[in-house]
């Protein structure tokens, strides 16, 4: 185990290569290795003082394996809902992990969901990128969008103005995370994934949420907003050379017709969404039938897993 007090080595390339060598890692290892990217480590180091590497005379950031433990524990603290600014302390005061402790993740939805109300498009933008900077995509998934995308669909049950707040945020969540999707996409190569909203729905949030997952695993993604017939649906598969094929539909599933639409799919198949709890009797008995996923978290583990991305 590397020794995170040890002095590194002086300037020369070498030097680092040689540091290296004895198990320190750089950032981009420890991103790989924990899931949290670059710009998140270093804000965390610059605002939080949450994992402080060595630093090499040149400036590099080493990171030892205390440091990688240090970013898991870290992160099982934000996933059972404390937020970042609040996870100095429980990790100084070594705090068991089943001990209570308040977060500001509610009061962050209520700011996005005023937000919404008013069209204000660049405090929504703003109030994202501020939690993009700080958390990793998975527990942004888990503790901020789609606690909001719930809480939103409550709201939006009869109420005045429903239509255009749901209009407005549906816009600005595609473009959003269709741009970072198409900046992730110019950097890669290979077979992407195939993303299908496979409901009547004009937008699934959630598809969006599932594709930025996976994009952020750096797996290349093609999004299809809309059904395809089931010739069509082979025929993008060939065409994408897709490695995988998630149908995404948070509405009721035509079921006597997935088995032709999928009947010419070569690639591993998955549904997800609130079809999967709307149809789960029917959907686990079928016969060499799709993988099943509930939420776009579910979804991008299930990829994982089966080592797909």
């Amino acid at each position: 185990m590397t020794d995170s007090s040890a002095p590194l080595p002086a300037a020369s390339d070498s030097d680092y290569q040689q540091a290296l060598a004895q198990g320190w890692l750089p950032i981009r290892d420890v991103a790989r290795l924990t899931g949290v990217n670059a710009v998140t480590l270093r804000a965390w180091e610059r605002r939080y003082g949450l994992v402080v590497p060595q630093r090499t005379p040149k400036g590099h950031r080493l990171f030892s394996s205390e440091h990688v433990q240090r970013i898991l524990t870290i992160l099982t603290w934000l996933n059972r809902g404390v937020a970042v600014s609040q996870v100095k302390p429980l990790l100084d005061a070594a705090q068991p992990f089943d001990q209570p402790a308040e977060n500001d993740w509610h009061a962050m939805r209520q700011n996005l969901v005023q937000a919404i109300s008013l069209l204000a498009e660049r405090q929504v933008d703003d109030l994202v990128n501020q939690a993009m900077a700080l958390y990793p995509p998975s527990t942004l998934c888990t503790q901020l969008l789609m606690p909001l995308l719930a809480d939103l669909e409550i709201r939006w049950q009869g109420q005045f103005a429903a239509h255009m707040e749901q209009v407005f945020f549906h816009a600005w969540l595609r473009s959003k995370f269709g741009a970072r999707i198409y900046h992730n996409n110019r950097q890669l190569r290979g077979a992407p994934v195939l993303l299908v909203n496979q409901s009547d729905r004009p937008l699934e949030p959630a598809l969006w949420l599932t594709a930025w997952l996976v994009s952020s695993a750096d797996c290349p993604v093609a999004v299809f907003d809309e059904p395809l017939a089931g010739a069509e649906l082979a025929l993008a598969v060939e065409h994408l050379n897709a490695r995988a094929l998630v149908l995404y539909s948070s509405k009721t599933l035509a079921l006597g017709q997935l088995p032709r639409l999928l009947a010419n799919v070569p690639c591993q198949t998955i549904i997800a969404g609130a079809a999967v709890r709307i149809h789960h009797s029917e959907l686990t008995a079928l016969d060499d039938g799709p993988a099943l996923a509930e939420d776009p978290l579910a979804a991008h583990q299930l990829l994982v897993r089966r080592g797909l991305i």
